[in-house]
């Protein structure tokens, strides 16, 4: 569908129908065709680099374990069987321990015992030097590679660095340090300055500038440089924690999978296998805080109920030897033993309610059933000690004191039987968390770079790139690339000439052979399908010629550079060719170029002509191979071209020559550059403009039949130029080679 945009605001100038940018896919598919050499030169070149990054690229390994987490709240032996106390409320316990397992508690055991806050690079050449150390490495395993001429500073392979110990100030933290080898296994640290912080020997300690060092081993050629960095252990942690992935297998599980890629599988291996041992233990640990904190309850009590113990002891001792009596009556002991068990049960009662203190809030259903059972005993206890009132007071006394003695003992049996225990349970306590699989590394298969799939997505990346790029380059340049086009702006198109490769061969020849080599397609590939739609142009001129009753012909152009001077020499060849006397006048005074074409000199032309230096005889020169061709050149540029044809003499000029000639050809400059060609275009009876396949638009078409209009020069049609065979114009103006078949 076709919308109608008014180009100009001239209410002289109809609104011309411009068509719609619809999808052409057909289109599109002829634009990557055209561009094909180019697309596959792009894919050719991300599908080398590809595998050029596959070989170069350091390989990271990656570590993987598993760990088991149990939805339920560990036990601890010997303690919750007496306590009975309920269970707090767990949610998903796999969520949970991935955050704890995040930790930096965790992390930070993990680079403690392995010494991560020391950081250790070898100094490698740029892109290549760790594919070479590689490679020897695996030829030369244990060896050091020699340094390469003039690059002693880079390692090779074989390199190693073992740092002890290095205590740095607070402002070199995470700053990388250089590290030189020297003669004998001395070496420097400098900072990135090249100021010297240290210098020391292998195995010795040397402290200078608050820096303490001590370098355990060192295997390096003079020269070789080492990066060595002391890290923050808050960031190096927070590092860790970002490259170890942490993840649940399934939804709620218990599963939970742990990652972690390095260059260096060791370093994977036994990072990952520390991080999940601190794990374990700290949750071990955790689990058994409850029985540490009752023992230290327990161990706190012993001694104070020892004392009293002593003193009820020897309270009843006393009271015996001043009373006489040694044992409470028969009728007494089941108070006694009554007592007792209420003094007993109250004991417990209360220790068990300051361990709940710590873990419930007093509105907890828990610590309130507690305090109901207290409140109880308590009542029970006060009912019995109005009862033992009311005997004698020998009796009272001796009930009482043997009651605190037994009662005090029982305490202190049942505060060391509970020691034991929570001895016992600290010592065996387990988690609620297990490794199923220890860290592991395939060193066969690094998990980065993969062969097959880098290389892959790099040669599909890199022919998506190149494919958009062309669409792109196309998109921008919207040139005409239906005839149906130029149509729908009132030309109608006399010819569509193809894209010859032939005659850009014959124009590149021409330019470096220089003056006499002739560039005519028509005589040096007439069979050529250009030439074909060119003579199919002489027809439609015939006619064109006979109706108008005027033998001059423009040919012009919007812009430069739309093959304007090929269609003019080629189609005056052709017309030459048919039998007619014909003249070509190159009437670019500026730049013209169809001396080129023919072979020919530019000197003593149409600027000499109108300007009264020569006359036409010394103007017209015949085309050496053309019968019937005459041609004058644009002469010497002249200062004011635009004038010389303004003058009455151009005008008689063609007149003269308009006689003498069956058809008068003139090449002009292009429309929108200059107004020579509506100054020519008064004087003729045909005028044509030639359009470029995919470089001019239909605004600049639209611009320049304007500008001849307003001039009073009536554009009889268009020469589409340089068509190629693709594009939704294809089916409509197709070309067929069809050439003499041979005897």
């Amino acid at each position: 569908m076709s919308r109608r945009i008014p180009i100009y605001d001239d209410p002289r100038i109809h609104p011309v129908p411009v068509r719609d940018d619809d999808v052409d896919l057909p289109g599109l598919v002829g634009t990557l065709l055209e561009h094909k050499r180019l697309v596959l030169f792009g894919t050719l070149a991300f599908l080398l680099a590809s595998i050029a990054y596959v070989m170069i690229a350091t390989p990271r390994y990656e570590a993987n374990a598993v760990i088991q987490v149990e939805n339920r709240t560990p036990g601890v032996p010997g303690v919750d069987e007496e306590a009975a106390l309920p269970a707090a409320p767990t949610g998903d316990a796999a969520s949970t321990e991935i955050q704890l397992m995040g930790s930096r508690h965790v992390f930070g055991e993990a680079v403690k015992k392995l010494g991560l806050d020391i950081e250790i690079e070898p100094a490698r050449f740029p892109l290549v030097g760790d594919y070479f150390a590689r490679r020897f490495q695996s030829l030369h395993p244990g060896a050091l590679a020699s340094p390469w001429r003039g690059f002693s500073r880079y390692g090779w392979g074989g390199e190693s660095l073992e740092v002890a110990r290095l205590d740095v100030p607070q402002a070199l933290y995470d700053v990388p340090l250089q590290l030189v080898a020297g003669e004998g296994g001395r070496y420097v640290l400098a900072d990135d300055a090249g100021r010297v912080l240290v210098e020391g020997r292998v195995g010795q300690p040397v402290k200078a500038n608050g820096i303490a060092m001590q370098v355990k081993s060192m295997k390096a050629n003079p020269g070789m440089r080492f990066g060595v960095t002391r890290r923050d252990d808050v960031s190096l942690v927070d590092q860790l924690k970002r490259d170890i992935e942490v993840s649940e297998q399934g939804r709620s599980s218990g599963v939970i999978a742990l990652s972690y890629a390095s260059p260096d599988p060791v370093r994977a291996r036994r990072l990952l296998d520390e991080v999940t041992q601190a794990y374990v233990r700290q949750n071990v640990d955790r689990n058994s805080a409850e029985a540490a904190k009752r023992l230290e309850f327990v161990t706190a009590q012993l001694p104070k109920v020892r004392d009293e113990l002593a003193k009820a002891q020897a309270a009843l001792r006393d009271f015996q030897a001043n009373t006489q009596t040694m044992d409470v009556a028969t009728q007494n002991k089941a108070l006694l033993d009554q007592a007792l068990a209420l003094d007993s049960g109250l004991n417990q009662l209360r220790i068990q309610a300051t361990e709940v203190t710590g873990r419930f809030t007093p509105q907890h259903p828990t610590y309130q059933a507690l305090q109901r059972q207290i409140s109880q005993f308590q009542r029970d206890k006060a009912s019995l000690q109005s009862r033992i009132r009311q005997l004698p007071d020998a009796e009272q006394g001796l009930f009482r004191l043997n009651s605190d003695v037994q009662i005090t003992s029982q305490t202190y049996a049942n505060l060391l039987d509970q020691a034991q225990r929570l001895n016992i349970a600290a010592a065996s306590a387990v988690g609620n968390a297990r490794i199923i699989d220890p860290a592991a590394v395939n060193l066969d298969q690094p998990a980065w770079p993969k062969p097959l799939p880098t290389v892959a997505i790099g040669t599909a990346l890199g022919a998506m790139l190149m494919v958009a790029f062309v669409l792109l380059r196309q998109m921008f340049r919207r040139g005409i690339e239906d005839p149906a086009d130029i149509e729908m702006l009132g030309l109608p198109v006399y010819a569509s000439i193809p894209h010859s490769s032939r005659g850009r061969e014959l124009t590149e020849d021409g330019a470096r052979r220089g003056l006499g080599r002739k560039r005519l397609l028509a005589l040096r590939a007439p069979t050529d399908l250009a030439m074909e739609a060119v003579r199919a142009l002489r027809t439609s001129l015939h006619f064109t010629r006979m109706r108008n009753g005027n033998n001059l012909l423009m040919i012009a152009a919007p812009s430069p550079a739309v093959g304007k001077t090929f269609v003019c020499a080629n189609l005056a060849m052709s017309i030459a060719q048919a039998g007619q006397r014909v003249l070509l006048v190159d009437a670019d005074m500026r730049r013209g170029s169809l001396h080129h074409a023919l072979g020919m000199r530019c000197g003593e032309g149409l600027s000499e002509l109108l300007s009264g230096r020569i006359d036409a005889a010394e103007a017209i020169r015949p085309v050496k191979g053309a019968d019937g061709l005459f041609f004058i050149s644009r002469g010497a540029v002249p200062s004011n071209p635009s004038e010389l044809l303004m003058r009455n003499r151009f005008a008689d000029v063609l007149g003269q020559l308009s006689s003498r000639y069956d058809a008068v050809v003139i090449d002009t400059p292009p429309v929108l550059a200059v107004t020579d060609a509506a100054l020519i275009g008064q004087n003729v009876g045909t005028c044509l403009m030639v359009v470029r396949w995919g470089l001019n638009r239909q605004r600049e078409i639209v611009l320049a039949k304007r500008r001849l209009e307003q001039n009073g020069v009536e554009v009889d049609g268009a020469i589409f130029n340089g068509v190629e065979n693709r594009g939704a114009g294809q089916y409509a103006y197709s070309h067929y080679e069809y050439v003499p078949m041979r005897s």
